[in-house]
């Protein structure tokens, strides 16, 4: 078997992408905080995802990442979201308290399972089959983009719904 050896402008994208993860990890908390269960289903008369299908698509999106890099858990939700479900219109999605949590059990598993991903792992097969000849890193910047796309829209969201701005510290 041949061994994989990743280049340093790899190196480099995973360091990034860590301290991507840590300042994603931080705010994911802060753009949902003070946010009701019951605004986190509005959809504001459109057919945008709500901030709850949002932050349970996050939350889904890091356990499924962790369990690829070996960490076995499941989130609260994962009936709700597995195989990339959709939103799903006339659900009452969890409360916003059951993601944070599972938010908080799973970051700091995967970012030590991310901070220790082997080379071989890195430059192995997108395990999501997104697109022929991505690798592992490849998705993980994906995934980090998503993550970044998302808060995005629950920072959106809590100013249409009235909230204050999200705090960044």
């Amino acid at each position: 078997m041949e061994t994989l050896t990743i280049t340093p402008v790899q190196q480099g994208t995973l360091n990034a992408q860590l301290a991507m993860y840590d300042l994603h990890t931080r705010l994911y908390g802060n753009v949902l905080e003070g946010l009701t269960d019951k605004d986190a289903h509005n959809r504001l008369g459109t057919k945008a995802n709500h901030p709850a299908w949002l932050a349970g698509s996050l939350v889904h999106e890091r356990f499924e990442i962790a369990n690829i890099l070996g960490v076995e858990k499941k989130d609260q939700a994962n009936e709700l979201f597995k195989d990339y479900a959709g939103i799903k219109d006339d659900v009452t999605y969890p409360p916003l308290a059951s993601y944070i949590e599972d938010w908080n059990m799973i970051s700091p598993l995967l970012r030590h399972a991310l901070a220790n991903a082997t080379m071989d792992q890195l430059n192995g097969p997108d395990p999501f089959g997104m697109s022929e000849g991505m690798k592992l890193l490849d998705v993980l910047t994906f995934c980090l983009d998503r993550e970044s796309y998302c808060i995005g829209q629950l920072g959106l969201f809590r100013r249409l719904l009235g909230y204050p701005p999200m705090r960044y510290q």
